[in-house]
Order: C-alpha cells, then sequence, then structure tokens
C-alpha cells in the first residue's frame, strides 16, 4: 500500500490530502441472515462504479445439515438466477479426528456450461460449532464485451467426512466465468437445500471506474 504523503508538516495545517488509490476497496453494504432463504445484492450494488466486487463471508450457519454453500448470477437485476458458467471447483483437507489429510479435485462440483447455483463449498453441518467463512471476487460485472470471471476462496467444518464422529476442515477454491456478454446486475447466495440460519455477508468495491 502507498504511503499518502501530506502537503504540510503539521495536521493542522493540512490544506488538501492526496487521493485515496483507486484499488483500495470501498465498503458498500452488509446483508445480514436470519432464517433466510438466500441472500442477494442487486443492481444498486453491482453495477458499473467498479471493476471488482468483493464478498466477504462471516460465520455462514446452514438450518440443514450436510448442506452446500452455493450461488448464481443474473442479467436481468434478479427476475431470473440463471447465466450459463464453467467452473473448476478443488479442495485441501484436515481430518480432526482420524488424522486423513489429502487435496482433492472434485469433477462432481464443476459446471459445464451449466445454468444451475455454483457450489463454494464442502458440506456443511448445522450443528452449533459449524460455519464457513471465506471470500469470492467477481471482475468486470457490468462488461458488455468479455465473459465474467470469478474465483472463491472458502473454509468450513465439513459435517462429516468419515462417516462416524469425526469432523474436517476443509478449504476449498472454485474460479471459473459466466459466459455473458451481458452485463451482470445482480448476485444471489443460498444453500443448497434449507436456509440460511445466521451469517454476514459483506460487499466491497474495487478499482472505481
Amino acid at each position: 500500500m502507498a504511503l499518502l504523503y501530506h502537503n504540510n508538516n503539521s495536521i493542522s495545517n493540512v490544506t488538501s490530502f492526496a487521493q485515496i488509490p483507486a484499488g483500495e476497496p470501498v465498503f458498500l453494504s452488509t446483508a445480514t441472515a436470519s432464517s433466510s432463504a438466500s441472500i442477494s445484492f442487486n443492481s444498486t450494488y453491482i453495477n458499473s462504479d467498479y471493476k471488482i466486487y468483493k464478498f466477504e463471508f462471516i460465520n455462514m450457519h446452514p438450518a440443514s445439515d450436510a448442506v452446500n454453500f452455493t450461488f448464481n448470477m443474473s442479467t436481468d437485476n434478479g427476475s431470473n438466477y440463471n447465466v450459463t458458467k464453467t467452473t473448476t471447483y478443488f479442495n485441501a483437507y484436515n481430518e480432526d479426528g482420524y488424522g486423513a489429510t489429502g487435496l482433492s479435485y472434485n469433477d462432481g462440483a464443476d459446471l459445464a456450461q451449466s445454468t444451475a447455483f455454483q457450489r463454494l463449498s464442502r458440506g456443511i453441518g448445522n450443528e452449533n460449532d459449524e460455519n464457513l467463512s471465506g471470500e469470492m471476487f467477481l471482475y468486470s460485472p457490468s462488461s458488455i464485451t468479455y465473459v465474467k470471471h470469478f474465483m472463491s476462496r472458502i473454509d468450513n467444518k465439513y459435517y462429516d467426512q468419515f462417516g462416524g464422529s469425526g469432523k474436517a476442515v476443509y478449504s476449498t477454491y472454485m474460479a471459473g466465468y459466466g459466459n455473458t456478454t451481458s452485463a451482470v446486475d445482480a448476485i444471489r447466495f443460498q444453500m443448497s437445500s434449507g436456509n440460511i440460519d445466521a451469517g454476514q455477508i459483506k460487499l466491497y468495491g474495487i478499482g472505481a471506474n
């Protein structure tokens, strides 16, 4: 991060400030779940104002057991969430009872020219201490020239990897693109089944247009 220098030595004498760098994240909104079917951000926030949009997921807790956190995009301000996507998905894990570790590619979580909701996480349990946190980036959603790239990293406590009492931490990586040259102006996050019991999603804009 570049240092900002003032044109005087004393704060009391400052007459102007250097401009904040254009690449710094600008906070836009917080959405808090409370037994919510989904969380969406529409064109009020997803528009041509910024080149990159960053979503922070904080303690997302599902109402149902063994579900996935998912997302989809819209080109009609949320009337339909059905953008065609091609993606790739893999994860690393470390199990806390059986001692199993590994790195795995999960082609069952990939999409190939599909309008389905994309998985962002491994299965999440609904016990009181089970949740996920992470981040996702969406690039140039307002472009009417290029496809729309995105990528995410999610950490969560997997509900039961090995069919017993053991639990595992999963670090999941997903990336891909929405195969549309229409502007993406809304995005929705939801569990693969059941409500989002609790959690927050914070939205930031990066790189003002």
